[in-house]
C-alpha cells in the first residue's frame, strides 16, 4: 500500500468518528459511541499488510479496523444509527459490526472474547486447506482476560495463523496499564512461545512493516505473532465521557499525546497538493455516507426477532 492510501485510511477513519460524534450528539445515533480518535496508525497498518484471503476480528472500539478492512462507510454509519441499510440491518450497532464478504468476521463488546475466534477460525480455515491470516484487535485490558490466553495457548500449540494486534493506549477505560498489567504486555505472549514484538503504533508506515512480517511467517507456517501498538486515544473512551467530564487524565497528558497524531505523521510524508486532494474526496465520501444513511429506513419492529436463529423459523 502506498504512503497515499495509508494517508486515505487514517484520514478516513479520523473524519468518520468526529462525524459521528457529532451525530451522537444529535440523538441519530442513540446510546453513544467509543471513539478510535489518536488510534487509526494501528488499523490502517494492521489491514495494508492483509491480503483478501485474511479475516480480522474486533473490539467495542471497532469502527476503525472494519473501516480500514475496506467497509463501505455509508453501510458502517447506517448500522450506528440503526437503519437498514446498515451492515447487520441495524441489528448490531456500533459493537458488533460485521461483513464476512470482506473478511471481517465481528466486532466483539465482550473484552478479548474476538482473539478466541480468530484463533479458532484461522485454525479452521487452516483444516480446510484455505491460505487465510487472522489478525485480531483488542486493548491492553483484555490482557488479563483468560479467554485471551487460552487462545494464546492453542495457537501457540497449534501453530495457528494468527496476528495478535494488543492496541495499548495505556488504559483500561480509566484504568492506567501500569496499575492492572503485572510484567511486560510482550511478555504475557513470549510465555507462551510467541514472538512478541513493540511497535509504534502512531505511525501507520511501522505498524504495516511488523504486521507484514507477521503475515510472512504466519503464511510460512511457524503459526502467531504479538503486536504491542503503543498507541494513545485522544477522545474519551466512551462518549458519555463528554457530559460526566472525567478527570483520570491530565490536559498536559491529552495534550503530550496529541504531539503524536497519526493523520499528521502520515500526512507529512505526502505534498500539501497530494493531501488536499484526499482530504477533499474522503469528505465527498463522508458526505454521500450521511446523505445515504440518514435516508434510510429504521427496521420494522415486527421484524426484531429475524436473525437472531439459525433455523428460518422465529422462535415465539
Amino acid at each position: 500500500m502506498s504512503g497515499v492510501d495509508l494517508y486515505r485510511t487514517v484520514r478516513l477513519i479520523r473524519r468518520f468518528e468526529e462525524r459521528a460524534i457529532e451525530f451522537v450528539r444529535s440523538g441519530e445515533i442513540v446510546g453513544g459511541i467509543h471513539p478510535y480518535i489518536g488510534e487509526e496508525a494501528v488499523a490502517a497498518g494492521v489491514c495494508a499488510a492483509l491480503r483478501p484471503s485474511d479475516v480480522i476480528t474486533s473490539t467495542h472500539r471497532g469502527h476503525g479496523h472494519v473501516l480500514a478492512r475496506g467497509v463501505d462507510p455509508a453501510r458502517l454509519l447506517a448500522e450506528l444509527m440503526g437503519r437498514e441499510t446498515g451492515l447487520n440491518k441495524g441489528r448490531g450497532g456500533s459493537m458488533h459490526a460485521a461483513d464476512f464478504g470482506l473478511g471481517i468476521l465481528g466486532a466483539n463488546a465482550i473484552v478479548g472474547a474476538a482473539a478466541s475466534i480468530a484463533t479458532g477460525a484461522a485454525w479452521a480455515y487452516g483444516r480446510q486447506g484455505r491460505d487465510t491470516v487472522a489478525a485480531t484487535f483488542f486493548g491492553d485490558g483484555a490482557m488479563n482476560e483468560g479467554m485471551l490466553l487460552e487462545a494464546f495457548n492453542l495457537a501457540a500449540l497449534w501453530r495457528v495463523p494468527v496476528i495478535f494486534v494488543c492496541e495499548n493506549n495505556g488504559y483500561a477505560t480509566t484504568m492506567p496499564v501500569a496499575s492492572a498489567v503485572a510484567g511486560s504486555i510482550t511478555g504475557r505472549a513470549r510465555a507462551f512461545g510467541i514472538p512478541a514484538f513493540t511497535v509504534d503504533g502512531q505511525d501507520p508506515e511501522k505498524v504495516l512493516a511488523a504486521t507484514a512480517s507477521a503475515v510472512e511467517r504466519a503464511c510460512a507456517g511457524k503459526g502467531p505473532t504479538f503486536l504491542e501498538c503503543t498507541t494513545y486515544r485522544f477522545d474519551a473512551h466512551h462518549t458519555f465521557e463528554h457530559r460526566t467530564r472525567l478527570t483520570y487524565r491530565s490536559t498536559e497528558e491529552v495534550s503530550a499525546g496529541w504531539s503524536r497524531d497519526p493523520v499528521e505523521i502520515q500526512g507529512a510524508r505526502l505534498a500539501a497538493a497530494e493531501r488536499a486532494a484526499v482530504d477533499a474526496e474522503v469528505e465527498a465520501l463522508l458526505d454521500a455516507a450521511a446523505g445515504d444513511a440518514l435516508g434510510s429506513a429504521h427496521p420494522d419492529p415486527a421484524a426484531a426477532l429475524e436473525y437472531l436463529y439459525a433455523s428460518p423459523e422465529v422462535m415465539r
